[in-house]
């Protein structure tokens, strides 16, 4: 029982920073400090990676009018999603210059292919304009600016040192270098230009989650935490919030 962004930053070795989650449901911008994640500062944004895939699907289907494409398995689009979609760093731009779309083929079998163009940048777009699918909420760089204004401003600054990418929605080439500059852009705008927000985004990243948890379930500290098997069948659930509260 632990919280999922206090799990991220500790696959970093951190204790303080902002954790931004971007899973296959759902995503979150949360601060946290001293361990502690910050509730009233945490921003949800309801689109991530199945709606991503949707979305992709219903772009293909848009792009081509083929009936196979209507038919295919979702793990199949979500496999496409991850080898050919990218965010660009300048979408407006990408989209208005057929040049830049750089289409690629992939083989579906059964004598089957599909060719992604625009769609390959369009697809992710809506982590940080969640308007292209019609929701009124702002992109994650603008939850994530208003995640850190809702702290303290003398933690501000240290929380901005340490902004940790976790989840599979964060792998896609592009991602870190277009929320950077989103991020830095609104702290400027907003009058924050002394913060700057340094992203960790490592390879691993997509499985922050379960390595933060790997690492804190191998402290010594947290030897004295777990709850046995003989324990939960003496007392039963309440025995989680007595261990875990």
């Amino acid at each position: 029982m632990a919280s999922t962004a206090l799990l991220a930053l500790c696959s970093v070795g951190a204790f303080s920073g902002l954790a931004l989650e971007a899973g296959a449901g759902v995503c979150h911008a949360t601060p946290v400090y001293a361990g502690h994640s910050w509730h009233k500062a945490t921003f949800r944004l309801d689109v991530a990676g199945s709606t991503l895939s949707r979305y992709l699907r219903n772009l293909l289907v848009a792009a081509g009018p083929d009936h196979r494409l209507q038919a295919l398995p979702h793990k199949v689009i979500t496999q496409l999603k991850k080898r050919c979609c990218y965010v660009s760093l300048d979408f407006e731009g990408d989209l208005c210059n057929p040049a830049r779309h750089h289409p690629v083929s992939f083989y579906l079998g059964s004598g089957c292919s599909v060719c992604l163009g625009s769609e390959r940048f369009c697809c992710p777009e809506p982590l940080f304009q969640p308007g292209l699918l019609g929701q009124a909420e702002p992109g994650l760089p603008i939850l994530a600016f208003r995640a850190l204004q809702r702290v303290p401003a003398t933690l501000r600054t240290r929380l901005a040192n340490t902004v940790v990418l976790a989840g599979g929605s964060t792998l896609f080439p592009g991602f870190p270098e277009r929320l950077e500059l989103e991020l830095e852009a609104q702290c400027r705008w907003n009058g924050c230009g002394t913060l700057q927000p340094r992203l960790v985004a490592k390879p691993g990243r997509g499985t922050a989650v379960w390595t933060g948890g790997s690492m804190v379930g191998s402290l010594r500290t947290f030897q004295s935490r777990w709850m046995t098997r003989a324990m939960y069948q003496e007392c039963g659930p309440r025995l989680v919030h007595k261990v875990f509260h």
